[in-house]
């Protein structure tokens, strides 16, 4: 109790201190909730570090628009743009504007998330270009503005030239726009990379039935069958080859 009473003391005489140290330990709590998101089984903790965090040090940006993306994580798309808004709303810049904008294309709200990426692209200083680019390309391509999509996702590439999924957005692009070699011969390229991505996979199979090659689609498939440790990947490409028959 002595020290307890110690405490209260130096806080009550020195609250520009006391302030300080809760700063401190709200940082703290968001460390450990960021740490916390990137780990499988962990967003309990990472929730609760975050509103540990928010209770010490209200409204600070980078935590709303952590709490938005756990929630976002967790499947409550509603929360998730409760919290993005609160992040915008209490000084939250480039990087929850592009995080919104996922949020956004997610939503399937497409001219929004346009318009969100574009204002986060507005700041260069922003380390996340191609990200930003690239949720500015899924924007656009939800809005069947290939031309446009194509671009942004050409973007992306030079900030990130090694950027599989870059890759894999552009391929989809031409796909849908209806360009099939030039989307079979990104994803091609793709597969001699990643042979056992299900996406691209499924990328390649689809350009390649709409080409009417039916029988080089059943062989990727059946290899990627053959060479796949997951029950669940080597049912999802043997009904695929059904589909086909």
């Amino acid at each position: 109790m002595v020290v307890a009473f110690a405490l209260t003391a130096c806080a009550s005489n020195n609250p520009a201190k006391h302030e300080i140290n809760q700063e401190k330990l709200a940082h703290i709590h968001y460390q450990l909730a960021i740490d916390a998101l990137g780990k499988e089984g962990m967003l309990p903790k990472a929730f609760d570090e975050l509103m540990k965090s928010n209770a010490l040090h209200p409204n600070q940006p980078e935590v709303l628009d952590a709490l938005a993306y756990a929630w976002l994580l967790r499947g409550d798309m509603k929360k998730s743009e409760q919290y993005y808004k609160q992040a915008l709303h209490h000084g939250g810049r480039a990087a929850t504007q592009n995080n919104y904008a996922n949020l956004l294309n997610k939503l399937q709200r497409f001219e929004e998330a346009e318009a969100m990426a574009r204002l986060s692209l507005d700041d260069p200083r922003y380390p996340n270009q191609d990200l930003a680019f690239i949720n500015l390309g899924d924007a656009l391509l939800g809005q069947k503005k290939f031309e446009q999509a194509i671009g942004a996702y050409s973007q992306a590439k030079m900030f990130n030239p090694n950027s599989g999924l870059t890759q894999s957005k552009l391929a989809n692009a031409y796909f849908q726009q209806g360009r099939l070699n030039e989307s079979a011969e990104l994803y091609r390229g793709l597969l001699r990379i990643d042979p056992d991505n299900r996406t691209i996979i499924e990328g390649l199979v689809e350009v390649l039935k709409k080409q009417n090659k039916q029988s080089e689609a059943r062989m990727i498939l059946q290899d990627f069958s053959s060479k796949s440790n997951s029950s669940l990947d080597k049912a999802w490409a043997m009904g695929k080859i059904g589909q086909m028959e």
